[in-house]
């Protein structure tokens, strides 16, 4: 089914500390669309989902496998299945997350 999304439309929700999102699920990925407040972090976690970090505005550092990654607008980092990594806003970003496989847990209802 075909279908448009106005992201100014839709429901935002703090997903964790300083990172709000708007979610937008297919069959076999997930789109993420994040505004990220300066200074917050994303602890060090992992995931089954492959995942590509798009960078729209601002700095952010992400470390993957200890190794470090300062992302600004333009950039796109890709992080494979299971590889941990963690990432802090060294400005306001809005970075747009694609996941592979759904992430169920970002549901919305």
């Amino acid at each position: 089914m075909n279908k448009v999304y106005t992201l100014d439309k839709m429901k935002v929700r703090e997903f964790f500390p300083g990172f709000h999102g708007r979610m937008i699920h297919g069959e076999k990925s997930t789109m993420a669309y994040w505004n990220i407040t300066k200074g917050h972090s994303v602890p060090l976690h992992h995931h089954p989902h492959e995942q590509f970090v798009n960078m729209l505005e601002g700095t952010f550092s992400m470390i993957m496998d200890g190794k470090e990654y300062l992302l600004n607008a333009g950039d796109v980092l890709h992080i494979p299945s299971n590889v941990p990594h963690e990432g802090t806003a060294i400005t306001d970003c809005r970075i747009l997350d694609v996941f592979t496989p759904v992430r169920e847990e970002y549901r919305v209802d």
